[in-house]
């Protein structure tokens, strides 16, 4: 919504997507060295006979057997952090490049950009795989995953409602983030997938068949995490509250000891991985087209005049991301990695969504918004959905966003690594880049709105500069003349015109 004062929004989410795009993919790039080690005669995190093992190695997993004492590991942790990661001692001792993790993410940047350079019919083609493949693979997990011992053990842990959890704040922090990013609320994906479609397109289907797919989604993942989960705190003669970790830690360190213990470990691991290489390929896709549809809409001209096309960009984005991936594949690249997630993406998440919401329903209007879906559908939201719109997500937003920073507590690293000073500054710069969007947006708004004086402008910034009235069931004026079957275009807001891009 240029030239009001939530027009630094839509920057805001750009930023943190691409902040995101940086350092995701070297999620996948560990994923991808893990599934190249699968291939291995013996798993390298199934014993301690490594170069990488201490001594406080622990392979003995048997229920009758104890560990020697408290400072044990296992050896999939050991394979995690010596030598996936050959994680140094802190932040402050960055350590060289890992030259295989290197190798590795330009191997997924590659991927990226042949499966997205053509744009949405590219990326569509390859999404019909990746997309559907890790459903395969879960029910898979989830069928080995309940006939192990212990299984309903972690199934009725996951099942089972603590509802004295309810009352602390940190519950609903924690639940809200985990659907913005299972969703991609507030990243902007969403939206620059669905610009893609037609102007008649069923938003309403489309709105419930992505939640109730990823509420889905998240219970099924749900029972194959804790059949497993269960299975190993019966292995270890613990409760399953011990053996629930957060974080990298899950999936690099807890199932591959799971695997270890399995029939067949080789296979279940491939396919494990396998399955986090195309999620994460899925997310990788949505979060770079962010930033490249951003940047064409907005400076196609100065490409164009450049000789830039779109395959170049696409190009450029991928390269400048790679490059700036490798402080987190370095010795202390978990610090700097787990530093970035927290401060670019967690801290100013609910921050960004909250102007977001109040940009759309408090200054375009809630009630324009109705009439623009009635205009694309032809049928009028329900009362409840602008009910939602104007009071209920503005106000359950916001107070998730103060109870985050009630209960702000600075990163650490694990249990026990606390960052210094400065790397805690370094966090609040990259925080700073996503929120400052707004701010500045809503300086600019003021400055450039009509008026004589200061109020006025002010006042007039509040005002949405789009057009009120709207295009009638055939959509925009470049929509009127597609036949029927015409190609999704991408419907772009420029200047208070509605306008369509292939």
């Amino acid at each position: 919504m240029k030239g009001t004062h939530i027009s630094g929004a839509g920057a805001a989410t750009v930023v943190v997507a691409y902040l995101l795009c940086t350092y995701y993919n070297v999620i996948i790039a560990w994923a991808v060295y893990y599934l190249i080690n699968t291939f291995r005669s013996e798993l390298p995190w199934a014993s301690c006979n490594n170069s990488w093992n201490t001594a406080n190695c622990f392979s003995d997993y048997s229920s009758n057997t104890s560990r020697p004492d408290n400072n044990s590991v296992s050896p999939a942790e050991e394979y995690y952090n010596f030598n996936v990661l050959d994680r140094s001692k802190g932040i402050d001792e960055p350590g060289e490049l890992r030259w295989q993790l290197v190798l590795i993410l330009l191997f997924t940047w590659i991927l990226v950009y042949f499966s997205i350079w053509k744009g949405v019919r590219s990326s569509g083609k390859v999404v019909y795989f990746t997309a559907t493949f890790p459903y395969i693979v879960l029910v898979i997990l989830l069928v080995r995953g309940v006939t192990l011992p212990g299984a309903w053990k972690g199934i009725e842990y996951f099942i089972t409602p603590r509802w004295e959890l309810l009352y602390e704040p940190e519950v609903w922090v924690n639940a809200a983030s985990q659907n913005f990013n299972s969703i991609g609320i507030a990243f902007g994906s969403l939206i620059a997938m669905a610009s893609y479609n037609k102007f008649s397109n069923n938003i309403f289907r489309d709105v419930m068949s992505v939640s109730l797919l990823n509420a889905a989604t998240s219970l099924l993942a749900g029972f194959v995490i804790f059949s497993i989960l269960g299975y190993i705190a019966t292995l270890q003669n613990k409760e399953v509250d011990d053996v629930v970790t957060q974080g990298p830690g899950l999936v690099f360190v807890t199932y591959p000891a799971a695997f270890n213990t399995m029939s067949v470990p080789h296979l279940w691991a491939a396919l494990f991985f396998f399955m986090l290489l195309c999620l994460g390929l899925d997310s990788q896709f949505a979060m770079v087209e962010v930033l490249v549809t951003t940047l064409w809409d907005h400076f196609k001209g100065f490409f164009r005049s450049w000789k830039i096309n779109r395959e170049i960009l696409v190009l450029l984005v991928c390269v400048v991301s790679f490059f700036l991936g490798f402080p987190h594949i370095t010795q202390g690249g978990i610090y700097v990695f787990t530093l970035l997630d927290s401060y670019s993406s967690g801290i100013s998440l609910m921050y960004v969504a909250f102007f977001e919401v109040i940009g759309i329903t408090w200054i375009y209007g809630a009630l324009r918004l109705s009439r623009n879906v009635q205009e694309m559908t032809g049928s009028k939201p329900f009362l409840f959905f602008i009910i939602c719109w104007l009071v209920i997500s503005p106000a359950l937003i916001f107070a998730i966003w103060m109870f985050g920073w009630i209960k702000y507590k600075p990163v650490t690293y694990g249990k026990d690594y606390i960052y210094p000073d400065w790397a805690q500054g370094l966090g609040w710069c990259f925080a700073l880049l996503s929120i400052m969007c707004i701010p500045i947006g809503a300086i600019q708004a003021v400055w450039t709105a009509k008026g004589d004086t200061l109020l006025q402008k002010f006042l007039q910034s509040l005002k949405s500069t789009l057009p009120e009235g709207g295009y009638g069931e055939n959509g925009p004026p470049d929509c009127q003349n597609n036949p029927p079957d015409w190609q999704p275009q991408r419907a772009l807001v420029t200047n208070g015109e509605m306008k369509t891009k292939v």
